[in-house]
């Protein structure tokens, strides 16, 4: 009710148009009384609440109307972290995800060793404690270590102190073990709900980051961005299809070598560079048998491939399997010939394997993609890349010598080759005791009496 009679006949007499304002702002908003001698006006259809700059405007209203506003504020007030939208999810999704059951098959090596530790684990854990709070402390613990070496290694490149791969190597472990209790903490307090594993899922999503990030890192990969890049990426793309699939099958499926053994890897490598130093993962080989580890990345991955392949893609695809593969361990050999003769020492990674690695995750993934269309792949990839390499180290040895590859400085009237080619070519027969091509003419020409 309108209540403003009495303000009203304080205002002076100059200011009688104010009055005649407030007059008509009462009579619009309050129906239930008369105000002086003008007519009742039927109340409009819009809310008294809605008009916020009566209160601003007209500031002898402003407390009378004070608890009103209160009221409409109360009613509009939002929670700080509210998405912009009212509601994401529909009333459909939520019925159906209320119905959702967790189904989940696991066939690591490691899981069923680490069972009395996690089974220990949770039970020293307070019954109090809810699931969802120990997978946000796991994560956080995970945060928190990765930042500190990300401190010191922003790059990659700058080699951290080893005690900041040790607190890595710590807080993954920590958070490994948290991530695997909070089911059985949900299962054990009778609290398992379809919000546990979406917040679950949820938490390894920005773990998966953060620990790929930490692993290049210790690894000091920066001082090869592509490497980088693939390989945080890829741990970003694996843990999506991993999903993708459960999208589409219903299950989780976890194969023999999966996310525990992954973790337990990164720790690995954590430790590594704890004990070692992270300059540990510069160091080249150089020994004898180092050439063997870029043979087992071709050879070990096409036997695999060519067992499991459910598509037969060996038998039904010899020929096309062999030349794919083939371009591979010509690429490495001529990275070992390179090597030799530079005498250098002899990269393990080459960007040659990228075929090989994505047939492999097509496998693990229960071949999302054809397996024929990745072989094709593998043959071209491998193809173009072998050629880009062995031509740009020609051009680069030619520049070096000032030579040309395909064409000798040949004078049919002099008969005198260019004198580098001349050098080149009498070091290396006097360096030789039987050539293939005129090695037995030299030798004749050497045993001529002057």
């Amino acid at each position: 009710m309108c209540t403003q009679g009495a303000r009203i006949s304080k205002y002076p007499e100059n200011e009688a148009r104010w009055v005649q304002v407030i007059r008509r702002f009462c009579a619009v908003f309050d129906t239930r009384e008369k105000i002086g001698a003008e007519k009742k006006i039927p109340r409009p259809t819009v809310s008294f609440e809605s008009y916020d700059i009566y209160t601003v405007i007209i500031p002898p209203l402003r407390s009378a109307t004070h608890s009103t506003t209160r009221r409409t504020q109360q009613k509009v007030k939002m929670p700080l972290l509210v998405y912009k939208e009212s509601h994401i999810l529909s009333a459909q999704q939520l019925r159906n995800l209320s119905e959702h059951k967790y189904s989940c098959f696991s066939a690591s090596l490691l899981d069923p060793l680490l069972q009395p530790w996690w089974n220990w684990l949770v039970g020293q854990t307070p019954l109090w404690l809810a699931p969802n709070l120990i997978t946000i402390v796991g994560l956080i613990l995970n945060i928190v270590t990765t930042l500190i070496l990300i401190c010191y290694s922003p790059n990659g490149v700058e080699a951290p102190p080893r005690w900041t791969c040790a607190l890595c190597a710590l807080g993954l472990f920590v958070y490994q073990s948290l991530d695997s209790i909070d089911g059985k903490q949900a299962r054990r307090t009778n609290t398992s709900t379809p919000l546990g594993e979406l917040f679950d899922h949820g938490c390894d999503s920005i773990s998966t980051v953060f620990v790929a990030l930490s692993a290049c890192i210790s690894c000091q990969l920066g001082h090869y961005p592509n490497w980088l890049f693939f390989q945080c990426f890829c741990a970003i793309a694996l843990f999506y299809c991993a999903h993708w699939q459960t999208y589409v099958s219903g299950t989780m499926r976890f194969g023999r070598i999966d996310v525990t053994e992954a973790q337990f890897s990164i720790i690995a490598i954590h430790l590594v560079s704890a004990i070692l130093g992270p300059e540990f993962w510069l160091t080249k080989g150089t020994s004898v048998l180092s050439p063997s580890i870029p043979l087992t990345l071709v050879v070990l991955p096409a036997l695999i491939i060519a067992q499991k392949s459910p598509e037969n893609l060996f038998t039904e695809h010899a020929s096309v399997y062999i030349m794919a593969f083939g371009m591979v361990a010509a690429k490495i050999t001529n990275k070992l010939v390179i090597a030799h003769m530079t005498k250098s020492e002899m990269e393990y990674l080459d960007w040659s394997l990228l075929g090989p690695s994505l047939l492999f995750l097509n496998q693990y993934f229960n071949c999302i993609v054809p397996e024929i269309w990745l072989l094709w792949f593998m043959l071209i990839w491998g193809t173009q890349d072998l050629l880009r390499y062995c031509s740009q180290v020609c051009l680069e040895i030619c520049q070096h010598l000032r030579i040309n590859l395909f064409r000798i400085p040949y004078n049919p009237k002099a008969g005198v080759p260019h004198p580098a080619t001349a050098s080149v070519s009498s070091q290396s027969n006097l360096g030789s005791s039987a050539d293939k091509n005129g090695g037995t003419s030299h030798r004749k020409y050497k045993t001529k009496p002057h």
